[in-house]
């Protein structure tokens, strides 16, 4: 299956259970994979035959600064139906991680896969 990836996307936004992690934005870095067929824009060389990959990062951005979750997997699960709802992709995989998050960690985080419902 063709892929467009999102690499190392920071989107700060509140997320997390306790004081004082909810007190104010935190950075995080999502990776991103969407599933979606390459054959007809690697043909046309047009950007109407794919997905924006600047016009994701723009969406997953602004959702994350708007939101206010509990967890990490439950601010992933919302940016998987975002992406469904604004973008034809067929499957998507999100990572999401918080750095320096938890002592003698580099990061911690959670990763989804979600395939579009038909």
């Amino acid at each position: 299956m063709d892929k467009i990836l999102i690499s190392g996307l920071v989107a700060v936004g509140t997320v997390g259970v306790k004081e004082p992690e909810r007190d104010f934005p935190q950075e995080l870095l999502l990776d991103i994979e969407l599933e979606y067929p390459l054959a007809k824009v690697g043909k046309s060389d047009s950007i109407e035959d794919t997905i924006s990959y600047s016009f994701v990062a723009k969406l997953l951005r602004k959702s994350v600064q708007e939101s206010n979750f509990y967890t990490l997997e439950a601010l992933a699960e919302h940016l998987a139906n975002e992406i469904f709802e604004e973008t034809p992709a067929d499957a998507v995989r999100i990572k999401i991680e918080k750095a320096n998050f938890v002592s003698k960690t580099s990061s911690v985080g959670v990763q989804i896969h979600r395939q579009r419902s038909i």
